[in-house]
């Protein structure tokens, strides 16, 4: 009796043995990366021992280097020992050799300060030891040193009681209430950690119990209606609060992986109701927060199901409109591929596109490059693998690593210590309110863009089209923050040599990825430079740019919305009406709908 393949291969012969064998591996292999992810906070540990093993390989074959290091380590302990002595005197010394830990008088006094000189020499000595072996592989050098910074903070000695003077001279003033705060901290911050909404349940905005930020009633609160929901998103149409507006609406793409209303803060700081008391018809994308339901939604289903999906609701609403459209961070990668695909089947609906924080070229993606390998997109799809998404909790915590001092350790010193916590403000409620990532969707989105860079190369394909930035000839306007550590301003300059639109501007703000966008009308604080191309292909290197760029002071929404208005017909036409009930686009409620509570 002939046997198929398939009997061959599940049976007990050698092909279904090592079909079986290879499965159990695979299995085994996906849960011993959860494991780790789960204890490293999402974290290939393999790619950190990889990153080990290369620089001792290499530094083991130069005996000159290992001397000198051997050399610097005795002088440093020397050092350390002979300052000790001297600060048994009375009189302060300060402790500074290099990236003081602290700062303030009582740091000058022993024992603390021979804490400090320690931590500085030790400091110091790591970094000498990763520069003494050349020919290190510069992602190696990277992780190397992000470990060494992880390391050094959490030893670092304004981090706890015994080795702060600051910390020590406000308990013994307060006589220990602080402290007694701080465990209330630490006990409630547990609490919500344990007993925290499972996926799927939570019924409310995710922020701090005791902030008075609450979403529809603090925040998002400019007037506006649902007027399409799918399974991916709900758009927004906000109600006109000017007796004319611009005849081209504006239609805003966030990322997913934030909530919204980021742009619709309070009065003072909502990039959505500055636009419509200017006069525009505004539609915003919110996103729906996925669920493990969700597992299966790919990035596509975001172009189509999302993008294309909200643009065909808004021509509807408002028929023979040319639309301008706005994409932020991810967002400004979705809208890019987006109107790169529009433009290719000859689709004239936008009339631009901004690009705010958001890349189009991933070679260079700054400090997030730490998270991206083949081993890290192994382990977090290992940590996905059983609820089909990635919580939140997972990408705060890496974006808080690459800032660790500030983001972590002051923080928890400030709170559990100190017994003090921040005044909440919108922003760190927003922050506080995270939202997680389909399995598939965060798969592709970071193997085929930031680990193989298909879009910048001219490879990205969704849907069996492929995306071609150099079709993308509508006005563009781009902005990048000075200080962004998610898409950093060069990397994001970079589209500039992608798209061939004869009529491009380049606006860098101060500010970080989110400060530096929701910077507000008039802000003081804030700087920007804008430069405009009027030809398809010319260019500047980065810094070039930098010292040709016109420096204005202020916000850059200004400078925006005076492009917006260049753009615009110069007619004014009556509002239009909320939704399009004759084209299935009836109010299903009000702003800020029900996703965002998701």
């Amino acid at each position: 009796m002939t046997q198929t393949k398939n009997e061959a291969t599940d049976g007990p012969g050698p092909d279904g043995v090592t079909a079986g064998w290879s499965s159990a591996v695979k299995q085994f292999e996906e849960h011993m990366r959860a494991h780790l992810g789960t204890a490293t906070g999402g974290l290939a540990l393999d790619d950190y021992l990889a990153a080990f093993a290369d620089w001792s390989s290499r530094l083991g074959g130069r005996a000159d280097k290992v001397a000198e290091l051997g050399a610097s380590a005795a002088a440093k302990l020397a050092d350390t020992l002979q300052f000790a002595g001297r600060a048994l005197q009375p009189a302060a010394l300060d402790p500074a050799a290099g990236g003081q830990p602290a700062e303030g008088a009582a740091w000058q006094h022993w024992p603390f300060n021979v804490y400090a000189r320690t931590w500085n020499n030790v400091a110091a000595w790591y970094e000498e030891a990763l520069g003494a072996a050349p020919g290190v592989s510069p992602e190696n050098a990277q992780r190397l040193s992000f470990a060494r910074t992880q390391l050094l903070e959490a030893f670092s000695p304004r981090n706890y009681l015994a080795t702060n003077p600051e910390v020590l001279e406000q308990t013994r003033a307060e006589g220990g209430q602080n402290l007694l705060r701080g465990y209330r901290h630490m006990m409630e911050d547990a609490a919500r950690a344990l007993i925290g909404p499972e996926v799927g349940t939570k019924t409310g905005p995710k922020v701090e119990r005791d902030s008075p930020f609450e979403v529809g009633r603090d925040v998002a609160l400019t007037p506006g209606s649902v007027v399409l929901r799918n399974r991916v998103l709900e758009l927004i149409q906000y109600a006109p609060s000017t007796a004319s507006v611009y005849a081209e609406p504006i239609l805003i793409v966030p990322a997913w992986i934030m909530k919204y209303y980021i742009l619709d803060l309070s009065a003072a700081t909502s990039l959505v109701r500055y636009l419509v008391e200017r006069g525009h018809t505004v539609f915003v994308i919110s996103w729906k927060n996925p669920t493990s339901e969700d597992r299966g939604v790919g990035f596509a289903d975001y172009v189509d199901l999302g993008f294309r999906q909200a643009l065909d609701a808004v021509t509807r609403i408002l028929p023979d409109r040319r639309v301008h459209s706005v994409g932020y961070c991810i967002g400004g990668t979705l809208l890019a591929i987006a109107a790169a695909d529009l433009a290719a089947a000859h689709d004239g609906r936008l009339a631009s596109a901004t690009i705010l924080a958001g890349q189009t070229d991933f070679a260079e993606p700054g400090d997030l490059s730490l998270f991206i390998s083949p081993s890290q997109l192994k382990t977090l799809d290992a940590l996905m693998a059983k609820r089909g998404v990635l919580e939140s909790e997972a990408m705060s915590g890496a974006f808080k690593l690459l800032r660790s001092k500030e983001q972590l350790w002051t923080p928890a010193v400030d709170r559990y210590l100190r017994g003090r916590r921040d005044k909440p403000s919108e922003l760190m409620a927003w922050n506080a309110d995270g939202t997680r990532m389909p399995r598939r969707m965060l798969s592709e989105y970071l193997e085929r863009l930031y680990l193989r860079n298909d879009l910048a190369n001219g490879r990205l394909e969704m849907n069996h089209r492929r995306i071609d930035l150099s079709k993308l000839e509508l006005p563009l306007f781009v902005v990048g923050t000075e200080t962004d550590h998610v898409a950093p301003w060069r990397s994001v300059y970079k589209a500039r040599g992608l798209v061939r639109s004869p009529d491009y501007t380049f606006l860098l703000t101060s500010g970080g990825h989110n400060a530096g966008i929701v910077s507000g009308p008039e802000n003081p604080k804030r700087r920007h430079r804008v430069l405009t191309w009027t030809d398809a292909t010319s260019t500047l290197a980065p810094d070039a740019w930098l010292a040709k760029a016109e420096l204005r002071q202020g916000s850059w929404w200004p400078s925006w919305a005076t492009w917006l208005a260049d753009h615009s017909s110069p007619t004014r036409v009556p509002p239009p009406p909320m939704g399009d009930p004759a084209a299935g686009l009836a109010p299903l409620g009000p702003a800020p709908g029900t996703y965002v509570f998701g």
